[in-house]
């Protein structure tokens, strides 16, 4: 039910990129304080409590490499995780409702749109949505930032396994026709379960892809 298929090959080669070390190497709190841009590196944006830690757990087989939480908000600096001592893969702080003052979400949203249009190692932005919920208004703000910025950016939807088999293909179909004319996104729209593992491989396939890495 996702966009593009994978052959074999690529698949098990993803499977086993994403199966080496990967380990938490910093949470940036200002963009001074970024590691260095010398790995290509993927990162992942979305609405407070969309998924993005659980997702980043499943890619690399692992419960609680990223803190996942049900408190929506609580990523709050750019977290980097290093995979096979090759790619970076970092967690955005989430946009929209977080239980915090109106100051302290400004800042942390603002550190992630900074980072965005200033990285030049990053090879992609991976936009998750909540298959149950579709894209909304207030995901137009991130998406117009990255198409003004030129950031290549590609939307997941996440907990796919929450909706019906048909109700998920009408959100796919949706999705690709909201950002038919983005100049910034990807075409492909991948679908995705965290719990369920659906749509993982085709994920971590893209990202090792995109990244031109291989195990």
């Amino acid at each position: 039910m996702t966009d593009q298929p994978y052959d074999d090959e690529t698949l098990e080669a993803a499977r086993v990129l994403f199966a080496r070390p990967v380990a938490f190497v910093m949470g940036a709190a200002a963009v001074a304080q970024l590691p260095g841009d010398d790995l290509p590196e993927v990162a992942f944006a979305g609405r407070s409590n969309v998924g993005k830690s659980s997702l980043i757990n499943a890619l690399v087989g692992q419960k609680h490499l990223a803190r996942a939480s049900n408190e929506p908000g609580r990523t709050r600096e750019l977290n980097f995780f290093i995979l096979n001592s090759a790619l970076h893969l970092v967690d955005l702080p989430g946009y929209g409702w977080a239980k915090a003052s109106k100051t302290t979400v400004k800042k942390f949203q603002n550190l992630g749109r900074d980072y965005l249009r200033g990285r030049a190692n990053l090879k992609r932005a991976y936009l998750l949505i909540d298959a149950r919920h579709g894209l909304k208004e207030v995901d137009n703000e991130p998406m117009d930032a990255l198409d003004k910025a030129a950031v290549s950016y590609q939307i997941v939807l996440t907990k796919a396994d929450k909706i019906k088999p048909a109700e998920l293909e009408k959100v796919l179909a949706a999705t690709r026709e909201a950002i038919r004319k983005r100049p910034a996104a990807h075409p492909v729209v991948l679908a995705t379960s965290s719990e369920s593992g659906f749509g993982i491989p085709e994920l971590r396939a893209e990202i090792m892809t995109t990244c031109e890495v291989r195990p």
